[in-house]
């Protein structure tokens, strides 16, 4: 079997206490990474670390901090070994109209899902350069390239940060550093159902929603974490040694994408 290069690597996976993050994890594990597990849920993160074991290292990192960032991007340098996959998964939800938008949730949703992939690409950034090596890859999302219905803040967010990862994709690869974007539509995890106010929220999503002008799901079915995880092991595996800047949608087609 073809090795893919992920095999004895060091990851880094924000947001890694549930949902995407969590099974993000749980793939490159299961490729045989080391992988570095942070959340600010340290009772997620343990649950996680035990049952992955030894090679899942848990470690306390709110984004928003980059104090906290830098901090734990040197610590497992120094302690575990250079860091060459960093997946950017930790993220929020915003449903709320513009004009019901305070300034304080618009930046709750601006700092953790822009800013915060800023702080952690930078750290990754300033230890993988000198290496010439490395992949960074950013969960972002389906509504970064289509507009949303009461997801204005989510939006402009998620399309900040894949900007932000492309153009950081651009910068690094004379040094031989790859950037890429995941996208995810509608996936299930505890973020999603919590928009949904029956039991018959899949099927509507699924089926379109006219009276807020969004497409339904061609494939018929929402993703699954592990749709997205695969998506992400991919990107940083060698078989996607030639891509860069990339931003791959996993949406089952629901934005009929050009």
């Amino acid at each position: 079997m073809r090795d893919n290069g992920i095999r004895g690597r060091i990851a880094l996976v924000t947001g890694a206490g549930g949902g995407i993050g969590a099974s993000v994890v749980r793939a490159l594990h299961a490729e045989g990474a080391r992988v570095v597990a942070t959340d600010i849920d340290p009772t997620a993160l343990a649950s996680l670390a035990d049952e992955l074991g030894d090679e899942v290292r848990a470690e306390i990192m709110d984004v928003r901090a980059s104090a906290q960032v830098d901090g734990v991007v040197a610590r497992i340098e120094h302690e575990w070994g250079p860091i060459d996959i960093g997946a950017n998964v930790a993220g929020v939800l915003s449903n709320v109209l513009v004009t019901d938008t305070t300034d304080e949730e618009w930046q709750r949703v601006i700092d953790i899902n822009a800013a915060g992939v800023f702080r952690v690409s930078r750290a990754l950034a300033q230890v993988m350069e000198p290496r010439r090596r490395g992949v960074i890859i950013t969960v972002s999302s389906n509504a970064a390239g289509i507009p949303r219905h009461a997801m204005a803040a989510y939006a402009a967010s998620k399309a900040a940060s894949t900007m932000f990862t492309r153009c950081l994709g651009l910068e690094l690869a004379p040094v031989g550093i790859r950037c890429n974007i995941v996208a995810p539509g509608s996936t299930l995890t505890p973020m999603q159902t919590g928009m949904w106010a029956d039991e018959t929220g899949a099927a509507r999503v699924i089926a379109r929603s006219p009276e807020t002008f969004k497409s339904g799901i061609p494939l018929g079915k929402l993703a699954t974490p592990e749709d997205v995880a695969d998506a992400v092991v991919f990107l940083a595996s060698d078989r996607a040694a030639h891509i860069t800047m990339a931003d791959l949608y996993v949406d089952g087609g629901a934005t009929l994408r050009a």
